[in-house]
């Protein structure tokens, strides 16, 4: 089984870094593949809790170079909950890569355990008779200290439904579960990798 890797986090940043530089981005030094992955962003201010500035993938299999390249612009820069990340905030940063692994449909909405399972929840908007949907990834649950229903409860709020929550709206919910393997990697830590294998630093000089 593919695992997220080190590689693929400096892959994720040197995108980013040459998104600013206007320079090539080498090529990385991890095998391709299909699986479906995303790319999380988060700042670190004065030393407290990262904080979320932006997070997008695919929940179906996407080529590992290619994903990887695109999800990390994309969070970075299109993540309509958050304004673009700007070149001044790199030293602040933190990436996550995750490859998603072990789709299985759950029995009903409790069906999967907080800190293990990714959820991907499917339903019907009481108040617009339409079918919405949303993710969140296996760590998100666990970090924010949810219990089952509180993080279900979130994300059908995530998913744009601003229904009153019953029980009856959770019963419908159709709930896929999932695993995955990530890797996090701090600005700090990448510059590092990049002057003990490159014997340079990264650099951001002429940032557009």
């Amino acid at each position: 089984m593919v695992t997220a890797t080190k590689e693929m986090v400096v892959y994720c940043f040197d995108t980013l870094v040459a998104h600013y530089t206007g320079e090539e981005v080498l090529p990385p030094s991890f095998e391709d593949g299909q699986h479906p992955l995303f790319v999380t962003w988060k700042k670190v201010v004065n030393g407290g809790e990262p904080r979320l500035r932006g997070c997008i993938g695919s929940l179906q299999a996407r080529g590992l170079i290619n994903g990887f390249r695109d999800y990390a612009l994309t969070s970075a820069l299109r993540d309509r909950r958050f304004p673009p990340i700007q070149a001044k905030e790199l030293p602040s940063l933190e990436c996550t890569v995750s490859i998603l692994t072990d789709y299985e449909t759950a029995n009903d909405y409790l069906d999967w355990e907080v800190g293990k399972h990714g959820i991907i929840i499917e339903f019907s908007d009481p108040d617009y008779n339409t079918r919405r949907s949303a993710t969140y990834l296996p760590e998100v649950a666990a970090q924010e200290g949810w219990t089952q229903i509180e993080a279900i409860d979130s994300l059908i709020r995530k998913a744009g439904c601003n229904s009153t929550i019953t029980e009856s709206l959770r019963k419908g919910i159709h709930l896929t579960r999932y695993q995955s393997t990530l890797f996090t990697m701090h600005y700090g830590e990448y510059v590092s990798y990049v002057k003990q294998t490159r014997s340079a630093a990264p650099s951001i000089v002429g940032a557009k």
